[in-house]
């Protein structure tokens, strides 16, 4: 066994008893959603005061959260499609929150270069949310693209942790915008392709309801 697999599967095991304790208290898994948005509040005024690296471990709690409301939704048989909208809605305001921390930062020291910066992270951070909702109201699914949430938190965390914000904020705002591109291109492919299956169909509907002709 590896070192890795041994990891995550010591880790999996303390989520496990995470998700038992949490069951065995009724804890719903919509409150546990919200407190991980207060978490996560209380995480963007830290980044605003411009404490980094206890941020990071704030995140890191908010993340906790984020983790279990799923499994015990799912193990406590109250997963609802109300849930699972509310977790998204959450999840956008968590990430937007975060960012408007590291915006105040910024605007306080003066950094103008680094509030741009941090506004195109934002606006990757909506629109990859965004354009996968949006296309999967015309084709059954849009998951394509690398910068997804897990990804941008453990971004956050290593630039918090690590004291590496600008190098983070870029790889955000690059990928995170060739994420929404590609889903663009793919959405673009995919709607092409449907159209024209409709439109083979329609034709052949159409020679097949004509009259046979008589000899």
């Amino acid at each position: 066994m590896s070192y890795t697999h041994a990891i995550g599967s010591a880790a999996d095991k303390i989520v496990e008893l995470i998700v038992r304790g949490l069951m065995a208290a009724h804890v719903h898994p919509n409150t546990l959603t919200f407190v991980g948005l207060l978490i996560n509040i209380a995480a963007a005024a830290v980044l605003a005061s411009g404490n980094f690296l206890l941020a990071g471990f704030v995140i890191m709690a908010a993340a906790v959260f984020d983790l279990v409301d799923g499994r015990v939704a799912r193990s406590s048989g109250t997963v609802t499609r109300f849930g699972a909208f509310f977790d998204s809605v959450m999840d956008r305001y968590s990430d937007l929150f975060l960012l408007t921390g590291l915006l105040v930062y910024y605007a306080s020291i003066n950094r103008f270069f680094y509030i741009v910066l941090t506004a195109m992270a934002m606006v990757a951070t909506v629109l990859i949310s965004y354009t996968r909702s949006r296309a999967e109201n015309v084709i059954p699914k849009c998951k394509v693209g690398f910068m997804e949430r897990p990804e941008r938190i453990v971004l956050l965390l290593i630039g918090t942790l690590f004291n590496r914000m600008a190098p983070v904020l870029w790889v955000i705002a690059v990928l995170g915008n060739l994420t929404v591109i590609h889903r663009i291109v793919y959405t673009w492919q995919q709607t092409k392709r449907l159209d024209e299956e409709a439109a083979a169909r329609r034709r052949a509907e159409g020679q097949a309801s004509l009259p046979t002709p008589t000899t």
